[in-house]
């Protein structure tokens, strides 16, 4: 069903009055927008037309109202009990992906580096930014067609794959904050480490694209590796089964994977939640795993490796919403 929101000036704090495009769903089953098909409803989905409709939308939101943001539900789950709130879809909205032309306001190229800026949007598919690239005989983002998310994801979280990350190559970043303003800002700004990042200064904010700077090579080589990782990646990861890639970073000088089959759980299951047999840092759904059968089994397996091993796994999944 669609709504048009009709938004007074008393409605958005000041400002013109606008009309929401976009559309809303209601007590909507999350499991249909995750990847690993699995999770409770959402109060309300709002699906954007665009940016600005986009920004108008968090204005109206009331400032004691949860916003969860995502793209394609890869490192997420939703509890049974559901998650309160507004979520807002960002995959297939937020799609621009270009070469950047501008310069005014971007930081310049190192010398001597032959070298280009390509924007994409938080809503682009990481895999299409590294064909993009490769397709424009840009080189060094290979690494992004094997992280199973968006762009917003990977800035967000810092993806990386293969010895490479997603700040590596980083030059700018957009936001959106909760008053609806969009802002740009560097990687001084943020606090950036493996598989995390935060802004120095604590604000609530998403991030809506960024600038990252490649240089210039082998388009063919490129498409070559790219085609190399996503073979390794189908060999390696148990893709024929609904997953939210990797569960658990990697502790430092080891690999979380080989810690948890060390442990023995490999296959291991509650309900149809398991270990997958493939790669042990990957929990499948079977066919009928609810987001508890997941998240205990999460739970098992962090436990277990604590105990046996004394290290403490920590998660790159994000657990959102109420338990039933």
């Amino acid at each position: 069903m669609r709504h048009d929101y009709r938004m007074s000036e008393a409605d958005v704090g000041g400002g013109t009055p606008s009309v929401l495009r976009g559309r809303f769903l209601y007590n909507e089953p999350m499991r249909k927008h995750l990847s690993w098909r699995a999770g409770g409803v959402a109060q309300r989905v709002y699906i954007p037309t665009d940016l600005e409709d986009l920004t108008w939308l968090v204005r109206a939101v009331p400032a004691h109202e949860a916003i969860h943001m995502i793209g394609l539900g890869s490192n997420l789950l939703v509890r049974d009990g559901g998650v309160r709130g507004v979520v807002i879809l960002l995959h297939g909205v937020l799609t621009r992906l270009a070469i950047e032309s501008r310069t005014q306001g971007l930081p310049p190229a190192p010398g001597g580096v032959d070298s280009a800026l390509v924007y994409a949007e938080a809503g682009v598919a990481s895999a299409k930014l590294a064909r993009f690239a490769a397709n424009h005989a840009l080189v060094g983002g290979e690494f992004w067609a094997g992280i199973p998310g968006t762009v917003g994801g990977a800035i967000a979280m810092n993806a990386g794959c293969h010895g490479s990350e997603t700040w590596d190559r980083l030059v700018q970043v957009r936001t959106l904050d909760r008053q609806g303003r969009l802002n740009e800002r560097r990687p001084d700004e943020y606090v950036i480490g493996y598989r995390h990042v935060a802004l120095r200064q604590m604000h609530e904010e998403w991030f809506i694209g960024g600038w990252f700077r490649l240089e210039r090579g082998d388009g063919a080589a490129a498409r070559a590796r790219i085609k190399e990782l996503l073979q390794r990646r189908i060999e390696a990861q148990p893709l024929q089964l609904p997953n939210a890639g990797s569960v658990f970073r990697n502790p430092p000088g080891d690999y979380a994977a080989r810690l948890i089959e060390s442990c023995g759980l490999k296959g291991y299951r509650i309900g149809d939640a398991q270990v997958s047999e493939k790669h042990a840092n990957f929990i499948v759904n079977l066919g009928q795993a609810t987001a508890s059968d997941i998240e205990h089994l999460i739970e098992h397996v962090e436990e277990t490796v604590a105990a046996r091993t004394n290290v403490r796994l920590i998660r790159e999944v994000r657990i959102i919403g109420e338990r039933q």
